[in-house]
């Protein structure tokens, strides 16, 4: 048989930077996420909330990735506007900022003042502290860069399970652990290491809901990511990022509860699985090859650990693909619906679908944005909506040969994609989201699509920008970003 090939991890090196701040709200600010709770506001801190950034540049490339302890924007334009200062602050173009959520449901929300929900009052000025903390925290990481190398790894969680659950007796889908249905449990961790070895950072990428605690929680929680995050940073002395996945079927098998130690044990699973995967990895910048044949006892293969020249490539776009919506209401209508209703599950409903409405207009047709980001051998693409995991699956499968980390809820917040085969069914996902059936794959297929000519036009001594730019106008809906920096 031919030599076999060695045992390399998806690689970067780059100049980098790291920083991170608490982010917590103030107790007695709204807090209600759950149609079901009959609390407003916050009681008690569980664990603080983080936002932590890390900077990558390669040449003239600069890319910014922020995770932040927080649930989902409401209204997206409240993200815009939010986003529109940080590019100003730093001159950056959107294409090179990632704003990811780790979509914890016991926080406050991002959301303006409302003077009719308590404790909103203390919305504004809590949000304007995120703002400044992320201000900070940016200023932070590119003031402290290090030359290092990010590497990542896949192992695997059983965290998650499938959430798409028929009601027992019914002809409806109910929300939450269903023990028929398998689970994605692919776990992508990161790991980045300064020039003396040093861990400085570990990047969780894993798709599950964070809904340990829901309605009988009085607490601010980043729910399971905490525990996360703790476990890892005490045994490696690194810091911990969570890049939340595509997770819209998938969640904790035990969830919905009040106790807080449940979600720290399930933020000790991932946090274990994680440093596991780690561990399993080569040491930095090495790779392990087949290095020859021992006689011994037996004939024994003897591979051993070599350095590697880890890739420089970096590259972000952010390109778009218009989805086809289903036929709502206007926002006014739904509003209406809202202010007459009495049911305070049902007006949290109404109240989530008029949002959504009023960001994507009356139109047939949204244009959902997406990013992907070259990272060396990595690959990692993501958008404002909730993929359910087919679009990590079916990403990963097209691109074997690649390491892909996918995200939901970066850069905005707007709704759920299911698969088309899910739309004749009564799931909460599907009636919930404001995309018509297919929405999900067209998005797979334009990521692909961006994937591969990133792959294939960039040679590692700069873009073609302007044949990869011509090559957009060719393909329809998609768009992008102008020239990276």
């Amino acid at each position: 048989m031919a030599q076999p090939q060695p045992r390399r991890h998806a690689g970067l090196s780059a100049t980098f930077g790291v920083s991170g701040r608490e982010i917590t709200p103030p107790v007695g600010i709204y807090s209600r996420n759950w149609g079901a709770a009959r609390h407003d506001t916050a009681t008690s801190i569980h664990r603080p909330l983080t936002l932590n950034v890390l900077s990558i540049q390669s040449g003239e490339t600069q890319l910014i990735l922020i995770d932040a302890d927080l649930g989902w924007w409401r209204p997206m334009s409240l993200f815009q506007r939010f986003q529109s200062r940080l590019l100003d602050q730093f001159a950056l173009e959107p294409h090179q900022l990632i704003f990811a959520l780790t979509h914890t449901h016991a926080s406050a929300p991002l959301m303006d003042p409302d003077p009719a929900l308590p404790g909103s009052e203390l919305q504004e000025e809590w949000l304007e502290a995120v703002y400044q903390s992320a201000v900070a925290t940016i200023q932070s990481a590119l003031a402290n860069s290090f030359t290092g190398t990010l590497e990542w790894h896949s192992g695997s969680c059983h965290l998650a399970s499938n959430r798409d659950l028929p009601e027992p007796g019914g002809d409806r889908f109910l929300c939450g652990y269903n023990p028929e249905n398998s689970a994605d449990s692919t776990l992508v961790v990161g790991r980045l290491t300064d020039s003396s070895g040093s861990m400085r950072v570990v990047l969780v990428n894993y798709a599950c809901h964070p809904t340990t605690l829901a309605w009988e929680n009085e607490s601010i929680s980043p729910d399971y990511i905490g525990a996360m995050r703790e476990t890892i940073e005490q045994a490696t002395g690194a810091r911990a990022f969570y890049l939340h996945g595509a997770s819209g079927e998938l969640s904790p098998k035990h969830q919905y509860v009040g106790d807080v130690e449940v979600a720290d044990r399930h933020g000790r699973q991932l946090g274990y699985a994680a440093l596991a995967t780690i561990y399993d990895m080569n040491p930095a910048c090495q790779e392990l090859a087949y290095s020859g044949v021992m006689e011994s006892g037996a004939p024994l293969a003897v591979w051993q650990h070599r350095k590697y020249l880890p890739s420089r490539e970096v590259l972000g776009i952010q390109s778009s693909v218009d989805l086809p919506l289903k036929d709502w209401p206007t926002a006014d209508v739904l509003e209406q619906q809202r202010a007459a209703c009495e049911d305070r599950a049902l007006q949290e409903r109404l109240r989530r679908k008029r949002d959504i409405r009023r960001v994507l207009g009356d139109g047939t047709t949204h244009v959902v944005q997406f990013s992907v980001w070259k990272l060396g051998d990595a690959i990692l693409v993501g958008s404002s909506c909730e993929a359910y995991s087919k679009l990590q699956t079916e990403l990963r499968a097209r691109f074997r040969d690649r390491t892909v980390i996918c995200m939901n809820l970066i850069n905005g917040t707007i709704g759920y994609l299911p698969p088309e085969n899910k739309y004749e069914f009564d799931i909460y996902q599907v009636w919930q989201t404001p995309f018509a059936k297919g929405g999900l794959e067209q998005l797979i297929d334009a990521m692909e699509e961006r994937i591969r000519e990133m792959i294939t036009r960039y040679t590692g001594h700069g873009l073609e920008w302007g044949v990869l730019a011509r090559g957009r106008e060719k393909c329809g809906n998609h768009r992008s970003s102008p020239r990276p920096e």
